[in-house]
């Protein structure tokens, strides 16, 4: 009999081209501050996280998310929130100038790669990146053929 998964009702929001085009150092989960129409567009996986960016600030110690589309939500009617407006993340303040500090390097940016739901919070995952260069990304997609090849061969000595 063929095992079942269980499947949640909770969307899975993933930046998916971030770790195509960046080198993902570090990550940190911290929580995001939502309106209630937000949150609600949220559940319904109305969110692009592709185009986001985070800025952090060392004094005072904050996170700000920026460029995040988050779709209105049909049934609040004329009471909406604007979806592209700069939302402020909590992590501790240890945290936030850690990140501030590894953002003076040159070519270092945070991005957003993932958004969930953690115990009915919106969490919000985020990483410390450099961009990759043409040749890096072409090196990243010869191993993964390669992988491909040897699962291929390894599955048919079987």
């Amino acid at each position: 009999m063929a095992s079942k998964k269980k499947q949640s009702n909770q969307p899975k929001i993933e930046n998916r081209k971030a770790r195509h085009n960046y080198h993902i150092s570090e990550t940190l989960e911290c929580g995001i501050k939502l309106v209630g129409t937000e949150v609600k567009a949220v559940r319904q996986g109305k969110v692009s996280l592709a185009e986001g960016y985070v800025r952090a600030i060392e004094n005072p110690p904050s996170l700000q998310l920026h460029s995040i589309h988050i779709a209105e939500y049909p049934p609040a009617g004329p009471k909406q929130h604007i979806p592209t407006r700069t939302r402020t993340l909590l992590a501790h303040r240890r945290e936030i100038k850690k990140l501030a500090i590894a953002t003076y390097e040159k070519g270092i940016t945070l991005i957003p790669l993932k958004m969930y739901f953690l115990n009915g919070r919106a969490k919000l995952l985020i990483g410390v990146a450099r961009g990759k260069q043409h040749a890096d990304k072409r090196q990243d997609m010869a191993k993964r053929q390669a992988q491909r090849d040897i699962q291929r061969a390894m599955s048919k000595k079987l």
